[in-house]
């Protein structure tokens, strides 16, 4: 089995996973209905962009994406994904 360095957050979660502390939702299968759906929405790759960054910048983000194990492109999208859909 491969071992996997958790953070702080994955870290907590195990915990209270194997604590028993998540319960079921009602309505499970319109709840999954409807994630399947967010997720579609998520993944779905409708348009390329071109970006110019520093070298130095894009080697940075090149070091933190191989650290989380992950493409270098995979982790700049999510990073632009988590910040447009943060609370402001």
């Amino acid at each position: 089995m491969k071992y996997y360095e958790l953070d702080k957050n994955e870290r907590k979660l195990v915990k209270d996973f194997e604590a028993g502390a998540f319960r079921s939702v009602k309505n499970v299968r319109n709840e999954r209905v409807r994630y399947k759906q967010y997720a579609r929405h998520t993944l779905n790759k409708a348009r390329n962009i071109n970006i110019r960054l520093s070298d130095r910048d894009l080697q940075k983000i090149k070091a933190l994406a191989a650290q989380k194990g992950l493409p270098y492109q995979t982790f700049i999208s999510s990073l632009l994904h988590q910040h447009s859909h943060s609370e402001r």
